[in-house]
């Protein structure tokens, strides 16, 4: 089995970069910040490049590629902080009209989470509920309009993701059609590129800064225990995207557990040894380093935290 990328893999992949950087660069970062709601042009650009269709077959309209394709685009999404429900968007491309085409923005709420948490709540035109009651192999997908949920506002911990609680029983219709335990092992591992996306960037912001910071007449980055910092930052990061690309290619379940896990604690852990490297300023609001800590930390929680996940892997070992 081949893990390495193909010319074909790394042209999707530098060409969504160059998109994010000339649609999304760092000052649409910052105002997204100040005013979080979603820009509808860049969604529908988004989907003009087939983010949302990548895995749609080329009769339905889209792109037709796999699952690995879709880690490398939602890797750069990471790198980016690009804010809104993007899992949602590509996991539902073919099941809720005007989805692939931008044209509605769709969330993906999981029932067997506790509190249930529905991101963006004031841009999205439809919801999707995952059935958390029934056994997995039975679990069902409903739809919901917007207006028919009971929410109430939910602090986020990042800016640029705006959350509500759904806190009654919402008006809803089946959504026949969908793959509930594949939607929720898909997602998991779209999140956890995302996260691998997050780490590398960190890994980038803390060697740029080692360079260019200055203490006692040299360089901090010549110093030992900076090194170490960006080293053990650079090894978590590629042992966590080792692990994502192979869950894309085998798309086993507890492939895409270890993977999330993996890819949690690389985001995580990478964005607290870039805050250090950063020293005084890291921890300042003009800094970018604490965006991805905070959404490292709200990614964590996402379609399976690191106690579920080191369960089901302890699980899997002992039986």
């Amino acid at each position: 089995m081949d893990f390495q990328l193909t010319a074909d893999q790394r042209a999707l992949r530098d060409g969504t970069r160059e998109l994010l950087a000339g649609r999304f660069d760092r000052d649409r970062l910052r105002a997204a910040v100040d005013a979080p709601a979603l820009d509808r042009g860049l969604w529908r650009e988004l989907a003009d490049a087939g983010f949302f269709a990548l895995r749609l077959p080329e009769a339905d309209g889209g792109v037709g590629l796999g699952l690995p394709e879709a880690v490398l685009v939602f890797e750069e999404a990471g790198r980016a902080l690009l804010p809104g429900p993007l899992v949602a968007g590509q996991l539902l491309a073919g099941a809720v009209d005007g989805v692939a085409s931008g044209e509605r923005i769709v969330a993906l709420c999981d029932g067997a989470t506790d509190p249930v948490l529905w991101e963006h709540p004031a841009d999205c035109d439809a919801l999707i509920f995952l059935d958390g009651d029934a056994p997995a192999h039975a679990a069902r997908a409903y739809r919901s309009a917007p207006a028919d949920v009971a929410r109430a506002p939910f602090a986020s911990v990042d800016p640029l993701t705006p959350l509500a609680r759904v806190t009654g029983p919402a008006r809803t219709v089946p959504q026949p059609g969908l793959d509930v335990p594949r939607l929720r092992r898909e997602a998991a591992l779209l999140t956890a590129a995302q996260q691998l996306g997050s780490a590398a960037r960190t890994v980038e912001m803390a060697v740029a800064h080692a360079r260019q910071r200055t203490q006692f007449g040299a360089p901090i980055g010549s110093f030992q225990a900076v090194k170490h910092l960006c080293a053990g930052m650079l090894v978590r990061a590629e042992l966590a995207r080792v692990a994502v690309y192979a869950a894309a290619v085998t798309e086993d379940a507890l492939d895409v557990v270890g993977a999330k896990l993996l890819a949690d604690e690389a985001a995580v852990r990478n964005a607290r040894d870039c805050l250090q490297v950063h020293g005084g300023m890291g921890f300042t609001w003009e800094a970018d380093v604490h965006l991805h800590l905070k959404r490292a930390w709200l990614r964590a929680e996402r379609w399976g935290g690191a106690r579920e996940a080191e369960e089901r892997l302890a699980d899997a070992l002992a039986g």
